[in-house]
């Protein structure tokens, strides 16, 4: 996305606005609305309205999915996400987002579990299991955290276990499974729809 250059208005008002932006030009990947705003007032201002669900990827295997899921979490709005297993993970495919997403780490399963009951939160994983649910029909809790594992293996046993429903997303074509970073992608989708405007599953 091709920023805009500097400021050419009158000198606007407010301690939001960064003046080496409104000076230099602002470069950034960042809505209309945050324009020449620093850093720190734009997170302070998605925080007044962020969302009440969270998203958790299990990285036990140095997954490069996580970077997307970032993105896309700062999108939809998320309230934090969750790293789970390793606290390293690559951040090129969050494109800089993870700067204004707020991004916890857990070292194990049972640690993130403790701390999501603690908060009031449903566990949901998403898998495709031959028990799971289908996301399209399953009526997503407000207060919810959606938990994603490693490209290939999917869920470990573990979080499956600890997770009130596993929800799979409907496919029609050959293959098995879809990229970990594209169902989270859908899976937040989902909350916005039945949360954000009001569309009653079926």
């Amino acid at each position: 996305m091709v920023g805009v250059g500097p400021w050419d208005g009158p000198w606007p008002e407010g301690d939001h606005w960064d003046p080496e932006l409104l000076k230099g030009g602002d470069r950034r990947n960042v809505t209309d609305e945050y324009r020449y705003w620093t850093m720190e007032a734009i997170i302070a201002d998605l925080d007044s309205k962020r969302h009440s669900f969270h998203v958790a990827i299990e990285n036990w295997q140095h997954d490069l999915n996580i970077g997307s899921v970032v993105r896309t979490a700062n999108a939809f709005l998320a309230k934090e996400v969750h790293i789970i297993g390793r606290k390293r993970w690559n951040r090129r495919g969050a494109m800089v987002t993870d700067r204004y997403q707020h991004v916890r780490h857990h070292v194990t399963v049972e640690s993130f579990v403790e701390w999501a009951r603690s908060e009031g939160l449903a566990v949901i994983g998403i898998d495709n299991f031959p028990d799971s649910h289908q996301l399209e029909t399953y009526d997503l809790p407000r207060d919810c955290v959606l938990v994603f594992g490693q490209e290939g293996p999917g869920l470990s046993a573990e979080m499956k276990d600890a997770s009130v429903a596993t929800l799979s997303i409907e496919q029609f074509g050959s293959t098995r499974s879809i990229n970990a970073s594209a169902a989270a992608a859908i899976a937040m989708h989902s909350w916005v729809r039945r949360h954000v405007f009001d569309q009653s599953v079926i």
